[in-house]
């Protein structure tokens, strides 16, 4: 029986790893702490697996486990980060240094934002999660949910690296309202 579920993590785990890390990364900002988070709260399913396994959606308990984890460290010691205006390592093609240029800002933004807002904010428009999802992910109202993505994607609107962004020479037009950064 134990061999079974094992096998079962582990199918899990080679399935959704990289997709895990990406959320994680965007709660983080870095690399390096996006994979220790997961494999934290993967080690934490792990020894509840038969109980994780058996929920509605695995991914999606595991998806607050890693929420509950990054809070968790920023508890146990107060951590400052400071992301680099430009990523330390330059792209060959100018198309890869734009998006680098992009991503950079956009983990900047996401970085001045407090946790809560950060999670509401990836889990609301990263990984496309419903309102309703996302409260149940963080364990709290929708209403919670609507507040803090609203206040998260107004600092992120007026984010200085975001506008440089947005005013460049390919700049997007993105109409503003609901459903998305804009």
């Amino acid at each position: 029986m134990q061999a079974e579920q094992d096998a079962q993590f582990q199918e899990f785990v080679r399935a959704r790893w990289s997709h895990l890390v990406r959320t994680a990364y965007l709660l983080t900002g870095d690399v390096h702490h996006a994979e220790d988070l997961t494999q934290t709260a993967l080690a934490k399913a792990y020894r509840s697996w038969r109980r994780v396994s058996r929920s509605d959606s695995p991914e999606a308990y595991i998806r607050r486990m890693l929420v509950s984890c990054n809070s968790d460290r920023f508890r146990k010691r107060r951590v400052t980060e400071a992301l680099t205006a430009a990523p330390p390592e330059v792209a060959g093609r100018d198309e890869a240094v734009s998006w680098a240029g992009e991503r950079s800002a956009l983990l900047a933004a996401l970085a001045q934002l407090p946790s809560k807002q950060r999670a509401v904010v990836v889990m609301r428009y990263w990984e496309d999660l419903s309102e309703a999802e996302v409260a149940e992910v963080l364990g709290c109202s929708t209403g919670t949910v609507k507040s803090q993505a609203s206040k998260g994607l107004a600092k992120l609107r007026t984010h200085p690296g975001l506008a440089q962004v947005m005013d460049g020479p390919d700049r997007r037009q993105v109409p503003s309202g609901q459903g998305g950064i804009r």
